[in-house]
């Protein structure tokens, strides 16, 4: 497929180059995916509480204004750490509204299971570049839990979903292979439903599954009864969820490209706060960059990653770490070697068509890569400057500054795209170029 076309919204970007080995310890807010997760529960809870270095982003400023817009009431509180405020979320009786999804999918897809709980009709549409991204098994499965959605036939948003108070729950079927989304979105809600959830997944394998059992283990942490009994289904039973404070660990996908510096660069980057456990797909890079030829270290709460100043190829299966693959690719276009990334068919539903736009963006620096049904191969060569594109993906953004630590000339045409999940990106690539570790 051919790489989809948009206007930048920004002059281009000269993305900095290290000139040196790249040696520096990164901070990063917290994780976006456990933010907009940790707000939803907030928002459905039993009473009011704290949730603690949320993700100031596009996309948890959509989350916010929609729970807002739904009745719950949100209030900032001074936080102590240095990205910003503490968020004060307590919840109410939910009425209808308007919410705009942004770019966000994980507001369009959780949202739109609690606008049933609302009292009245709930409209959801989004920026014009996310109109695309798949909604229709979500629709349908509204729809078979007995709510009213009013899409126009077109499976899509902008639609309407008519709240009633309630919504039955029970046994429901879903085809998830588009995103796991649907499944978190169901399952964030399901304590609320009359009869709770069983979810049964219909279709080719679910996509991101760290990110389904982030969602389980945020709802167990409030005390809701939740879990997978096999593969392809998950229980949530009916009931309160619990009312407490959260803190919010950081974003260890944000931390990638920042890590994978050191590995183009044979550097060493730490990344402070990295949990001994977590549920965020992040948490398996440090195998990931071992597998281009780097190490990587946990100790004192952060991971320390080291390249050898090589870059071998790799061939890995980023079914669970989708959102990994343009950081990934990024490196792989710097190696000694080809590389094949699998399982990673469904990003063509992301911000845009992230393969096809990986592919294009990588001709044009000349390095050569092909889609493949379930992914992409590269190829590496000599590559030179050009226009890396954004297309309004956050994700690629942060892949073209990667790539021009090491290949001159490299201009990002639109990186405020990056302000979606790290509006901090520009500033602390800056400082981790500028700030020697002692």
């Amino acid at each position: 497929m051919s790489a989809p076309s948009y206007s930048p919204a920004s002059p281009p970007w000269p993305a900095p180059a290290a000139g040196r080995p790249v040696t520096a310890t990164v901070s990063v807010p917290g994780s976006k995916s456990l933010t907009n997760r940790e707000l939803v529960l907030a928002a459905l809870a039993d009473g009011p509480a704290l949730v603690t270095a949320p993700l100031p982003s596009d996309d948890s400023a959509r989350m916010i204004d929609a729970i807002a817009a739904l009745g719950v009431g949100v209030a900032s509180v001074p936080g102590s750490g240095r990205f910003g405020d503490d968020l004060r979320i307590t919840p109410a009786r939910l009425h209808g509204g308007s919410i705009d999804c942004g770019q966000a999918g994980t507001v369009m897809r959780f949202i739109a299971p609690v606008a049933g709980l609302a009292e009245g009709a709930v409209h959801l549409t989004a920026h014009h570049s996310a109109l695309h991204r798949p909604m229709g098994p979500l629709i349908e499965a509204l729809r078979s839990l007995g709510l009213t959605v009013d899409d126009g036939g077109t499976g899509a948003l902008p639609f309407t979903v008519h709240g009633t108070g309630s919504v039955r729950g029970g046994r429901l079927e879903i085809d998830a292979s588009a995103s796991s989304q649907f499944v978190s979105g169901l399952l964030l809600s399901a304590a609320r439903f009359d009869e709770g959830l069983h979810l049964v997944h219909r279709g080719e394998r679910v996509p991101s599954l760290p990110h389904i059992e982030m969602t389980l283990a945020s709802l167990r942490h409030r005390g809701v009864e939740s879990s997978s009994p096999r593969e392809g289904e998950w229980v949530v039973a009916p009931g309160p969820i619990r009312a407490m404070d959260v803190a919010i660990e950081p974003d260890l996908s944000n931390a990638a490209p920042f890590l994978a510096a050191a590995v183009v660069t044979g550097g060493e980057v730490t990344v402070t706060g990295w949990p001994e456990a977590s549920t965020q797909p992040g948490h398996l890079l440090p195998e990931l960059l071992a597998a281009f030829g780097a190490t990587a270290t946990i100790a004192d709460d952060a991971l320390t990653v080291t390249g050898t100043g090589t870059v071998d190829g790799a061939d890995l299966d980023l079914s669970a770490v989708g959102e990994l693959a343009p950081t990934l690719v990024g490196i792989a276009a710097l190696a000694s070697s080809p590389s094949r990334f699998r399982g990673i068919g469904h990003l063509r539903g992301h911000e845009t068509d992230r393969l096809a736009a990986l592919v294009a963006n990588l001709a044009a620096i000349g390095v050569t890569a092909y889609e493949r049904p379930d992914g992409i191969e590269v190829h590496p060569g000599a590559a030179h400057g050009g226009l890396w594109r954004a297309f309004h993906d956050h994700r690629l953004a942060t892949t073209g500054a990667l790539l021009g630590l090491v290949v001159d000339g490299v201009e990002v045409d639109d990186i405020g795209a990056t302000a979606k999940t790290l509006p901090q990106f520009v500033d602390l690539w800056a400082d981790m170029l500028t700030t020697e570790r002692p």
